[in-house]
């Protein structure tokens, strides 16, 4: 197994998009919650869409030329964490990718990106735990501390 780290390109959009159901369904399977709605074809164009329009920073893990996974990222601002940072937005590896460092890789991608943008620092939030556990310690492992609170939204 070779894992390449690559940007996703708009082409692949599909495929991204498909691997996102795989997160979202794996999420709401987990909590017993249909906390999103997803539509492959929507997605894949949003995705598309944000690539071209550069809004969104999205790596693709390949294995052999096929998407074994992907980190998308995106630019934020805040006064307290004194000015741009990256946001985590979605990290997905397949299953019979996990624990053979394909996420890390993904990581430290996310990290050049990061250091190239000048921004101050990465922020993720997990999915619900304790579904998640395995995730919060990928993420401990990798070096993001804790800061609390809990991620809210409202519908428009």
């Amino acid at each position: 197994m070779t894992i390449a780290i690559k940007p996703a390109t708009p082409e692949q959009s599909p495929d991204i998009a498909e691997m996102v159901g795989q997160l979202l369904a794996e999420i709401m399977s987990r909590i017993d919650v249909k906390a999103f709605n997803f539509d492959r074809n929507q997605t894949a164009e949003r995705l598309r869409q944000f690539l071209v329009d550069q809004k969104y920073f999205v790596f693709v893990a390949e294995d052999a030329g096929k998407p074994v996974g992907f980190i998308a990222l995106y630019e934020s601002y805040a006064l307290y964490a004194e000015g741009a940072f990256g946001t985590i937005a979605e990290l997905y590896v397949r299953p019979q990718y996990r624990s053979k460092g394909v996420g890390k890789k993904l990581i430290d991608r996310a990290r050049e990106l990061a250091a190239a943008k000048e921004w101050t620092r990465l922020e993720v939030t997990t999915p619900p735990l304790p579904q998640f556990e395995r995730t919060l310690e990928f993420y401990e492992k990798e070096g993001f501390t804790i800061t609390g609170g809990r991620k809210l939204k409202a519908g428009l």
